[in-house]
């Protein structure tokens, strides 16, 4: 059994190494960033190993996923689980506080990775996340308890069509779209079907009577998210450095409107609601962030992209580092003047813009 065991660990290195050798375009690996700095940022005291995903309600309650782990991912705290803070950007000095979850959930192998929130008509708050229990793929669709702080755990999603989700956008209590970033959920398969370029990744909608693929040939979809006015899906491809507009059917069904080309590795959408503006957390370079050295670390960039359906998007890099404050930036989502940036396992930051 471990001869086995080594045979497997020696083959994923080996092709590990040729990927990387035959892939540095898609990983942009020899791009390094012009510092673009904000006067007025602070790193989150609490937040030191990761805040993958980022999702503000309307009233400035900001949720975090934090403590996301991964097969090949380097993390700054393997062996806490992961968890979900919240932060009232309502406040003078708003501080990260973790929600405690309902008893009965699993909080040992608790692996949270993409977020979304969902507000019904009788403003119930559902917070969906994506959750990776032992590397396996999951959705979970908790109640927000405002009163109490906490996550009542409602439900847990599985399906063959969800073998590798990356991140959601909820569009009812129990209805979502879902990206898989790949198409199989073995780590050997998934790093050959990258290497291959097999463009086999989708974007799924779950609801409880139906579930069905609406858009497919990416090439890792990672970050979704939906327009204010509910009629278009945001897609980001994060190794074609693309972002997909899709237009949204009654029957839940997309077609493609339009890709947007960018010269980064775009990881998670966030939309502002007051102007619609996509915000977007990227990796300028794919490979320092996945072959991690503490001396050469991954770098940031945000882009704010305005008018996404126009004939000339007006697309303008907010805040760019190279990895001497912040480390590979995942996510940015704006409320009222603030700007919250997370990463895929470092630090978080804070700006007033």
């Amino acid at each position: 059994e471990m001869t086995r065991e080594k045979e497997r660990g020696l083959g994923m290195a080996f092709l590990f190494f040729v990927f990387f050798l035959c892939n540095r375009n898609r990983l942009k690996a020899s791009r390094e960033v012009e510092s673009v700095d904000l006067p007025h940022c602070h790193l989150i005291k609490g937040i030191e190993a990761g805040s993958e995903d980022i999702d503000i309600l309307p009233n400035g309650l900001a949720f975090f996923s934090v403590g996301l782990k991964f097969p090949g991912l380097h993390s700054f705290a393997p062996d806490k689980p992961g968890g979900i803070l919240m932060m009232d950007l309502k406040e003078e000095k708003p501080r990260a506080r973790e929600l405690r979850i309902s008893r009965g959930f699993d909080l040992a192998s608790f692996n949270p990775h993409g977020i979304s929130t969902f507000i019904d008509n009788d403003d119930t708050v559902y917070l969906f996340v994506v959750n990776h229990p032992e590397f396996k793929n999951t959705v979970e669709i908790f109640k927000f308890e405002e009163a109490e702080n906490s996550l009542l755990h409602l439900k847990t999603v599985k399906h063959e069509l969800l073998p590798s989700v990356n991140d959601i956008t909820a569009v009812g209590p129990a209805h979502f779209y879902a990206t898989n970033d790949h198409y199989f959920s073995d780590p050997f398969l998934k790093y050959l079907e990258t290497y291959l370029n097999l463009h086999w990744a989708n974007v799924v909608y779950y609801s409880p009577n139906e579930v069905k693929v609406v858009a497919e040939g990416f090439d890792s979809a990672n970050g979704i998210n939906i327009s204010p006015d509910d009629k278009y899906i945001y897609v980001a491809d994060i190794l074609a450095h693309e972002i997909h507009v899709l237009e949204k059917h009654t029957n839940m069904n997309l077609t493609q409107l339009k890709v947007l080309e960018l010269d980064t590795l775009v990881d998670n959408l966030s939309i502002d609601p007051s102007s619609g503006d996509i915000w977007v957390g990227c990796h300028p370079n794919g490979q320092k962030l996945f072959v991690y050295d503490p001396n050469n670390p991954p770098s940031s960039e945000v882009l704010r992209i305005q008018n996404i359906l126009s004939e000339k998007p007006t697309v303008t890099t907010v805040y760019a580092n190279n990895g001497s404050v912040l480390q590979g930036s995942s996510v940015a989502s704006v409320y009222d003047g603030k700007l919250l940036i997370g990463t895929l396992y470092h630090r978080a930051l804070y700006c007033e813009l």
